[in-house]
């Protein structure tokens, strides 16, 4: 919509890749920074707060304005506010899935992956579908006269779910694994926490990196290629409408759980789809590819990176992987436009729509090796497997493992102890019978 509105000033401007991807980089200062404070502290703390940005910077971006009606002012505080609201959304990956993952063992067994998935990236996508159909509602209900509105209202709406979130996690408890794991009051043994999952976090910090490198660029550049397809003539909601279609195979994708070869065959169709009569032969086949990319890595990225590690450290080798990925996604926002503008034939040609899926797909492809070969397998019972694996490592290597846990699971667990050795339990019947 900027770019309807400012077509010289914005188009001709840093903004036109900082408004974008400048959320990436906030995203990964919050995931780095809520992944140490949720170790340390609290998951629901981390939560809560990270929900607060969100309603705060949400609302501040929905208000900017540049100094004296300045547009590259208005663009500057835009820029600022999505940073920060960046922070916010980055606290919601270490804290939330994490204490998800955690949380999926008072489940049923069989269960416990399955929801997982369909309580973290099934509602990403379908906020990725909430997020290209709202624009098209508004632009339709202002007209493109009044887009000026149209993009503050669409911002304003943002603020609705963090906000009705807020109760819900106020009254969130901390999960019984965090409890009885985390290292927040005694001495985290950082060398021996690298040396015992140093590889590991790297491959699941490349494969996140690949995902997000491709997923999130094509996210942003679909309503680009739509009017590259449509041509100027069709209206603005038209562009919107055929999005929010593209992005409804994501749904299908992430409630099934596999990715691959679909985008060579993008790549090869592109000359014949890069029409307007075929636009929605262009809009099925993206949205398969899209829909398969869900399918596997989509799904199984934040589930593997939430449970192969230790609860000690979970938040932060989570964060890790998960700010690996938002910076794939945003050199990818910077890459995919040099791909574009550099194709032979320039950007108009079909080379231009043709490259991008021919990268994608071989890094696929390659993502694909690194988890088949390197991954370990994710059971029901991974997350308590995972714990007693790395305590019994740092006891093997003269670390107390005793004064893990909070100091209240810890006066719990001890209160639990002596009833049984003195009240009614084993204790008490040692005593009668002797």
């Amino acid at each position: 919509m900027l770019s309807e509105i400012y077509p010289v000033e914005y188009k001709n401007s840093p903004a036109r890749s900082n408004v974008s991807s400048i959320t990436f980089a906030g995203t990964v200062v919050g995931q780095l920074f809520f992944g140490w404070f949720s170790d340390h502290y609290s998951r629901k703390n981390a939560l809560l707060i990270s929900t607060l940005l969100l309603i705060l910077f949400s609302i501040l971006a929905t208000a900017s304005y540049g100094a004296g009606g300045s547009t590259y002012g208005l663009f500057s505080a835009l820029t600022a506010w999505r940073f920060l609201l960046g922070i916010g959304i980055g606290g919601e990956y270490p804290a939330g899935s994490v204490a998800c993952a955690e949380s999926t063992g008072e489940l049923k067994r069989g269960h416990r992956n399955r929801w997982f998935v369909m309580f973290t990236n099934v509602q990403i996508d379908f906020g990725f579908v909430v997020a290209a159909i709202v624009p098209m509602i508004v632009v339709l209900i202002t007209t493109e006269n009044h887009l000026g509105t149209a993009w503050r209202v669409c911002l304003g709406i943002g603020v609705i779910p963090p906000l009705s979130l807020l109760y819900l996690r106020i009254k969130l408890k901390e999960p019984e694994e965090f409890k009885r794991e985390t290292m927040r009051d005694t001495r985290t043994p950082w060398w021996l926490v690298i040396k015992f999952y140093w590889f590991r976090l790297l491959i699941v910090s490349l494969i996140w990196f690949i995902y997000d490198f491709s997923s999130y660029s094509f996210g942003i550049y679909s309503s680009s290629w739509l009017l590259i397809i449509l041509g100027p003539t069709y209206p603005l909601w038209v562009s919107f409408g055929w999005n929010t279609v593209i992005n409804l195979f994501y749904i299908p994708g992430a409630l099934l759980g596999a990715w691959g070869i679909v985008g060579f065959l993008m790549s090869g169709l592109y000359p014949i789809l890069n029409t307007p009569k075929n636009v929605g032969g262009f809009v099925v086949i993206y949205g398969i590819f899209l829909s398969l990319g869900e399918l596997g890595p989509g799904d199984n990225i934040g589930l593997v990176a939430s449970k192969t590690s230790a609860t000690a450290i979970r938040g932060q080798y989570y964060a890790i992987a998960a700010a690996s990925g938002k910076i794939g996604a945003f050199v990818g926002t910077y890459i995919f436009p040099f791909i574009i503008d550099n194709a032979p034939g320039g950007p108009s040609g079909n080379r231009a729509g043709q490259d991008p899926f021919f990268v994608s797909s071989a890094l696929c492809i390659f993502s694909a090796f690194l988890a088949f070969f390197f991954l370990p397998h994710i059971g029901q019972d991974t997350i308590t497997d995972e714990d007693v694996r790395f305590r019994a490592y740092l006891e093997s290597h003269g670390y107390d493992t005793s004064a893990m846990g909070t100091k209240e699971y810890q006066m719990q667990s001890s209160s639990t102890v002596d009833t049984r050795l003195t009240g009614d339990g084993l204790g008490a019947g040692y005593e009668k019978e002797v």
